[in-house]
């Protein structure tokens, strides 16, 4: 270490280093004479056209000259040389992370006489290689975007692609952050910025203050192979700068409506004749700024309000109006199924008795004639229940509810900045942003819940307030050193509820251990009360009959509730930078601490029910999911319990870089620098707030218990060393060659190496998960027996309650045992950080002034990424096989201290391949005087490992990569019109998750995601209508308000489908 240490820091020093470019831009450029020769020593001034900020420099013996820091802007550049005239170019338009190169030719004259340069700057980056796409102030505000959400931006670059089949929740994310894959990468891998601080949340991986379109100055999208002063991205860099004021005020104003008569219709849920859902959606605001010192002192803010009503048509699965006519305790005669039978079969529709047959197996049983079951069989609890069900709107036994509503969606969001300028001695900026969310909708299904009507079908309420503050401070120190602060501050902070969080509907219906009143009873031992367990449970079907899930959760309601998070993080920047001859060196340190809080429902407090229809099946032949839970039975459970409520995580990222930059002659440059970044393992805010599960060993190492230190003794790699390398040649003045290459890192996203993991295992959070596997001994899991059917407990028992855990002194817990059946969430013993290489060639030929085209391979590698989609994967993933034989364990009555094991056999399942990560396949924990017996009379001490609920193992440990054919063509402005057009042609290929834990090679395949044919157009045209333009130009004031300043503007999207998906 200390030598790594001693290497970074001899690096960084003899290489002296750079701007903090995140902020700000620069101009470079060459002056001669008009020979071509070099001239020295001429003095460069560069002023702001809209701030009179002004900044000199001179070139060097080569003449170039560099001017570093700019505020993005115009700026206006004077060139003075002794025998030659003064040479002025009045308009260069300066963006953040970027240099415009401007050449100067002087002509031999007086110093008293000028010449302006008028016509395009050359639109050619020359000065490195990275692949971005820039979208300037004029894009950003009049290019049609989806509800004005500013991610939508990032759809518009080469190389992107959006996931599709799964998002967040609107209630953790109301700000619309998009799940955007870039260049084959993970959405995750995206890190976002805001005036060069950090603004993305790293556990969901998602924008956290999503900008108001009229606040932004620009925005650049840098695709991969950035510089060394970027970082923490493994896809690319979203960085974004706010308006500042000027010597002017300016101001906006927009208002924004639309409602239901401007939406298409959905063709499977919207029949003809039948009016849409009703939908209105106002988005309102504006902005001012301007001097509040001339040339000194500027402010900037704007306001941005939303109100949306979006409706929504959900289309349900629900038991028909005959059942619910006939079905009931207590009603005479039976409950009639019968038009199951009739619409799947004699086979798949027939419904059998659950008591008969051999109890064991589920074969052998008899069949209810005519789907007929007795009302004496019908459960109570479910009959309270089923009374509650809307009627049908149509006939039949799929789809037959049709139900329409709205949920309000409500945002409010700020922007404040000022910024100050010393005369050639200092810049200080700084800026707060908020962006407060309330939303909420009730369940499509009323009293019983379901999908709802609120923002992406939230049945439940949300507020989110989201926070972000940056400042910084910029001086020159003597004539070839500069250097940079910046502070930047975020809180990502949501709220969530269900819409009956104070009731107890699971009591009313008559389902104990579920909601307050019988929790911590003896029956119901040691789960807490409300309000953490209130309102109804989720209960879901599977099988034959394919009906909708009702009741309350994230995946029935979209609502992660109740859920409270407190997410933070400080970051503080210094970067320097100093010219030397040709050379622009750079080198910088960014020190990051994040704090979290977040106390999820990803599994509903109250109860996650599964029905299936194998309970009302013979041998797995027929059965009815719905029967199933009308006679009361249910399949399997899971819920989350916590014993701490403010378990937190807490992290250092530490980031230094160094480069230079070199001007190697005229037409070529070459940047090299080299990026470190530490991510230190996370830490937990006290003993026991934290548990880090070992999926080598089969333990769970208690945080600040024995001898486990609160970073649960995780190993932390030093080797994270980004190297950056990148060429420009400059063919002729229309025509450039750039190579570059990069490695970056990542944190990760869900946990992967920050949250979600440590504070959501035991001892602090279980997810409570019983099976039928885990369910056979005794009783079972409810509070009376279930003879043994594949039933896990009934609803008139209720689920057993889970015990919290005994820490014991030396901080070890086995992963599966007296703890109880619960899936843990698993990391590996040593930091593995998600690695990407990336590279790329291309060649940009200015065809017009104001037309380029740009012709660019991309390709990358990733390495401990992801399988698939996500950051997880199954650890207990089933192989495919003759079958094996598992162990089910449940501990003997105290006070004893031995299990009670018996085999279970497992179709289909290898045990070779069960537990593939553990070492040889068996783990090294066992229980203290446990034994089992086999089939061949051998004792064996019990592993620590035979749960079969699944563990979720965030490894990093999976590779991806991806090429591409990347054709852009761009136009600047020039008679009202200005567009970007590409095309993309792509291949990605990675391992999907479903089989990664058991053997990799099978695994390996086209990326499901990814569409090989991508082309995007946005075009903004000014009609030349109006005064002084070329129709209408005499127009006076009335009519050119009416006739003037009109535009057409378009965005488009074609892509190719998606691999194993029509689409």
């Amino acid at each position: 270490m200390g030598l790594v240490l001693v290497f970074c820091l001899a690096f960084l020093l003899c290489t002296n280093t750079a701007s903090g470019q995140a902020v700000y831009g620069s101009i470079i450029g060459t002056v001669t004479d008009p020979q071509g020769n070099a001239v020295a020593g001429a003095k460069v001034t560069v002023t702001s056209v809209t701030k009179s900020f002004t900044y000199d420099t001179t070139t060097n013996e080569s003449g170039n000259y560099s001017v570093t820091h700019l505020i993005p802007d115009t700026y206006k550049i004077k060139v003075e040389a002794s025998g030659f005239k003064v040479l002025e170019i009045p308009s260069v338009g300066v963006s953040a992370d970027n240099a415009a190169h401007v050449d100067a030719q002087l002509q031999v004259g007086a110093v008293t006489q000028s010449i302006e340069v008028t016509g395009e700057v050359p639109q050619l980056k020359t000065d490195r290689a990275d692949v971005d796409m820039e979208f300037s102030q004029t894009y950003v505000e009049e290019l049609p975007v989806l509800n004005r959400n500013f991610t939508n931006f990032e759809l518009l670059s080469p190389g992107t692609q959006k996931l599709v089949g799964w998002s967040h929740a609107a209630t953790e994310n109301p700000q619309g952050g998009g799940q955007i894959f870039v260049n084959g990468q993970h959405f995750s891998g995206t890190n976002f910025e805001l005036d060069g601080t950090d603004n993305q949340d790293p556990i969901l991986g998602i924008i956290v203050v999503n900008p108001n379109l009229d606040a932004i100055a620009e925005a650049k999208v840098a695709l991969q192979d950035y510089d060394a002063e970027s970082g923490k991205a493994t896809a690319g860099t979203v960085k974004v700068s706010i308006k500042s004021g000027s010597n002017e005020f300016h101001g906006s104003g927009f208002y924004y409506y639309r409602n239901s008569d401007q939406q298409a219709r959905d063709p499977f849920t919207n029949k003809p004749g039948v009016s849409l859902a009703p939908a209105t959606w106002k988005q309102f605001g504006g902005s001012v700024g301007g001097p509040i010192i001339k040339n000194k002192l500027f402010f900037f803010g704007d306001y941005q309000g939303t109100k949306q009503q979006q409706g929504i048509t959900n289309q349900y699965t629900i038991p028909t109006a005959l059942v619910e006519s006939t079905c009931g305790f207590g009603k005479p005669g039976n409950c009639d199924l019968s038009e199951y039978l009739t619409a799947f079969g004699a086979v798949n529709g027939q419904i059998y008795d659950p008591a008969t047959g051999n109890q064991s197996t589920g074969t052998g049983r008899t069949a209810f004639a005519g789907n007929l079951i007795p009302n004496t069989r019908i459960s109570p609890q479910a009959t309270a229940m089923l009374a509650l069900f809307p009627a049908p709107t149509s006939s039949g036994v799929s789809n037959n509810l049709v139900t329409t509503g709205a949920g309000p969606f409500d945002q409010k969001s700020f922007d404040t900045r000022i910024d100050y300028s010393a005369p050639r001695s200092y810049q200080v900026f700084g800026r707060f942003s908020i962006d407060y969310f309330s939303l909420s909708g009730k369940g499509g299904l009323g009293a019983l819940g379901g999908a709802g009507f609120g923002p992406g079908g939230l049945n439940g309420s949300s507020n989110v307030h989201n926070y972000s503050l940056a400042t910084g401070f910029t001086k020159p120190i003597g004539p070839k050193w500069l250097t940079d602060f910046r502070f930047g501050w975020f809180k990502y902070n949501p709220q969530t509820a269900y819409s009956d969080a104070a009731a107890s509907p699971m009591d009313g219906f008559g389902v104990p251990c579920l909601n307050s009143s019988k929790l911590n009873s003896s029956l119901c031992p040691g789960i807490t009360g409300p309000p953490v367990t209130g309102g109804l449970a989720g209960i879901d079907f599977s099988g034959t009959g394919g009906f909708s899930a009702f009741g309350d959760g994230l995946n029935i309601g979209r609502c992660n509730c109740p859920l409270t998070e407190s997410e933070q993080q400080v970051q503080f920047v210094n970067n320097w930078t100093r010219s030397q001859g040709n050379h622009t060196i750079k080198f910088g340190a960014d020190i990051r601490y994040a704090l979290n809080l977040r106390v999820p429902s990803d599994a509903s407090r109250t109860g996650l029910l599964h029905i299936n229809a194998g309970d009302t099946a013979d041998g797995g032949v027929g059965g009815n999911s719905f029967a199933t839970f009308l006679m009361g039975d249910v399949t399997s459970f899971e819920r989350f319990v916590s014993t701490s409520l403010n378990a937190a995580e807490r992290q250092k990222r530490w980031f230094f870089y160094g480069q230079d930059s070199w001007r190697v002659s005229p037409k070529f440059t070459m940047t090299y620098g080299l990026r470190w970044e530490i991510y230190f393992p996370e830490s937990v805010n006290g003993k026991a707030q934290g548990g880090f599960a070992n999926v080598d060993t089969g333990i769970i190492r208690v945080a600040g218990v024995g001898s486990n230190d609160l970073h649960g003794n995780v190993e932390n790699t030093y080797k994270a060393f980004a190297p950056r390398l990148s060429f420009a040649y400059q063919f002729d003045p229309k025509t450039v060659l750039r190579i570059g290459y990069g490695r970056g890192f990542d944190i990760g996203v869900f946990g992967s190496n920050f949250g979600h993991v440590v504070t959501q295992n035991l001892p602090v959070l279980a997810n409570q998960t019983l099976t039928d596997a885990n369910c056979t001994q005794g009783p079972g899991c409810g509070s009376g027996a279930t003879n043994d059917r594949s039933a896990v407990f009934t609803l008139a028992q209720g689920p057993k309650g889970f015990v919290p855990v005994t820490v014991p002194s030396d901080g070890i817990l086995p992963l599966r045992g007296p703890a109880g059946d619960v899936s843990p969430r698993i990391r590996p013993t040593i930091q593995r950080l998600p690695t990407i290489d990336q590279w790329n060639a291309t060649v940009q030929r200015q065809v017009t002034p104001t037309l380029n085209l740009t012709v660019a391979y991309v390709g990358n590698k990733g390495t401990h990424v992801f399988a698939g989609n996500g950051p997880s994967y199954n650890t207990n993933e089933a192989a495919i096989g003759p079958g094996t034989f598992a162990y089910s364990c449940s501990p003997n009555p105290a006070p004893a201290t031995t299990f009670d094991c018996k085999q279970v056999f497992k179709p289909f399942v290898s045990q070779a391949f069960r537990r593939r990560l553990f070492l040889n396949g068996v783990p090294a924990f066992t229980y203290p005087g446990s034994t089992f017996t086999d089939a061949q009379g051998v004792v064996h001490p019990t592993p620590a490992c035979c749960s079969d609920s699944p563990g979720d193992y965030f490894g990093n440990d999976a590779d991806n990569k991806y090429n591409a054919l990347q054709v852009k063509v761009e136009k600047r402005v020039s008679r009202g019109l200005q567009f970007l057009a590409h095309y993309t042609y792509s291949k990605a290929y990675f391992y999907d998750a479903g089989y990664f834990s058991v053997n990799k090679t099978y695994a390996w395949g086209p990326d499901d995601f990814n569409r090989n044919h991508a082309f995007v157009i946005n075009t903004v045209y000014e009609l030349p209508i109006g005064k002084g333009k070329k129709f209408m130009s005499d127009a006076g004031r009335v009519s050119d308000l009416l006739i003037g300043g009109w535009q057409l503007t378009n965005t488009l999207n074609y892509s190719g489908g998606l691999p194993w998906t029509p689409s």
